[in-house]
């Protein structure tokens, strides 16, 4: 599991991705590409099939229609790389009635499994790591030609920037835009530095190109992404933690010279770029770490209407031996503290977090800790994980997986119940008031409601009349569920 990686969403895990301009071309030969993990890696499927549609593939929803099938893979959590396993084992199946289909595995399990993927399991013909995605062309050319293929190498530079996503066929009104890669944080329990490699940030100006893009194409709201996007820091280029560490940290803090300042973007300085394309375009990102998350940031976003109000913050436990032990690089006292500067300067801001229960040597005192902390923030919502220990992590190696499996389960029990009490408080107060909503899409409940989200990120559910997606509306709370705001425009 992955500290930072918020936004798993279960209902999307598996989702092949299609091209919006899918054209059901016969000649052309067919991808079907299945993405599997964090908000990062449907980015980056976006960013392969944009690098295959221009060698002549169009996507299909049909795997047995398929030329080639991907598949993008995430290696934080055990269910996650199981769910992974079991489907490379149906299209193992479906490649002995077609031995010509290209098979391969993408993204984040690619290196630390390439040798049981290709030689030991045979299950796959390409393995190619989350920086190789434009060796992909050749890649299928050595599989075409009869050799297995593989390049899982971990780049300094590649931030994709010069290339232009070609968007999943969802709804057509937010989109995902990649700011960094990889992370230096080297939490104990995470698996990520080791994958997708050390900070790199991307050109500023490549984003703002992007963000324009989407906006003259008709969307209205972007996400930001990284595995760290606080952290977020451009001067000309390269790893993060080239640069005199601090001096990174002055810079983040906008408490350099000016002088000096002037030559470093950082993410405040980003995020007002973003909300500058036009008050239109909503701005959210995703996701943070506490010790980046600065005051600088915030007061970005209270200077903008269009920056939504919502941050994801992870805590992991709130205990600090348990944090030192996991190398989170912050106490339950700074915590906390980043939580007050939040209310503070953003008063009607919504927060969400992570929280894993059982992590290595944890005592019930010290998960009491993490629910005492719930008990004062009371998060809107929360990711709530028991410990899984991860191959190749610090935890792993040098730590024992010892609390018990039905202790584990007890903890993340008490976590997730008490969270869905307090998702049902934040909810119960917004009954009765206004809140400007984005409207993506119809309700997966009833065809006659649409939906979308407030700037808090919580869903409302509201009549279609002769409303579209694309539309803002406010939208009047009259009732809710734990999750969901159900009103009418007013």
């Amino acid at each position: 599991m992955h500290n930072d990686i918020k936004v798993i969403d279960e209902n999307r895990q598996g989702e092949p991705t299609m091209l919006q301009s899918s054209s059901e071309n016969v000649s052309s030969k067919k991808l079907y590409l299945e993405s599997y993990g964090c908000q990062m890696n449907f980015a980056d499927s976006e960013i392969v099939a944009s690098i295959l549609k221009n060698e002549g593939f169009e996507t299909t929803k049909d795997v047995n229609q398929a030329d080639a099938v991907f598949i993008n893979t995430c290696a934080i959590r055990d269910n996650a790389e199981q769910r992974v396993r079991t489907r490379l084992k149906d299209f193992k199946k479906i490649k002995k009635e077609n031995p010509d289909l290209i098979v391969g595995v993408l993204g984040c399990m690619a290196e630390r499994l390439k040798s049981q993927f290709l030689e030991e399991e045979k299950l796959v013909d390409i393995v190619v790591g989350p920086d190789a995605y434009r060796d992909l062309p050749l890649l299928i050319e050595k599989v075409e030609d009869g050799q297995k293929a593989v390049n899982v190498i971990l780049s300094k530079e590649e931030t994709y920037a010069d290339i232009t996503p070609v968007r999943l066929g969802n709804n057509g009104v937010t989109a995902f835009v990649s700011i960094m890669r990889g992370c230096d944080n080297m939490c104990s329990f995470c698996v990520v530095p080791f994958t997708r490699g050390r900070e790199r940030s991307r050109d500023p100006q490549s984003i703002i190109k992007e963000v324009e893009q989407l906006f003259n194409d008709g969307y209205r709201e972007v996400t930001l992404l990284g595995q760290n996007v606080d952290s977020y820091l451009w001067n000309g280029g390269g790893l993060k933690k080239d640069l005199d560490a601090e001096t990174v940290h002055l810079a983040l803090n906008h408490q350099l010279p000016s002088e000096q300042q002037k030559d470093f973007v950082t993410f405040s300085n980003l995020l007002e770029m973003v909300a500058e394309v036009n008050p239109d375009m909503r701005v959210r990102f995703s996701t943070s770490n506490p010790r980046d998350m600065t005051d600088a940031v915030l007061h970005s976003m209270a200077k903008y209407e269009n920056i939504c109000k919502y941050i994801h913050l992870p805590v992991q436990s709130g205990n600090s031996r348990v944090l030192q032990k996991m190398n989170r690089g912050y106490t339950r006292e700074e915590y906390i503290s980043r939580i007050e500067s939040i209310k503070r300067i953003l008063p009607s801001c919504g927060i969400s977090t992570d929280i894993i229960a059982g992590f290595c040597s944890e005592t019930e005192e010290e998960h009491q800790e993490t629910i005492s902390l719930m008990e004062q923030t009371i998060y809107d919502f929360a990711f709530m994980f028991v410990y899984s220990e991860r191959p190749g992590t610090y935890a792993e190696r040098k730590f024992e997986d010892d609390v018990l499996p039905e202790v584990k389960t007890k903890r993340l029990n008490e976590i997730v119940a008490l969270q869905q009490k307090h998702s049902a408080i934040r909810t119960n107060m917004s009954i009765g008031k206004i809140f400007k909503v984005l409207i993506e899409g119809v309700s997966k409940k009833s065809d006659e409601m649409l939906m979308g989200r407030n700037s808090q990120n919580t869903v409302v559910v509201f009549p279609k009349n002769n409303h579209k997606p694309g539309e803002y509306v406010n939208v009047k709370v009259n009732k809710c569920t734990s999750t969901t705001l159900i009103g009418e425009v007013v």
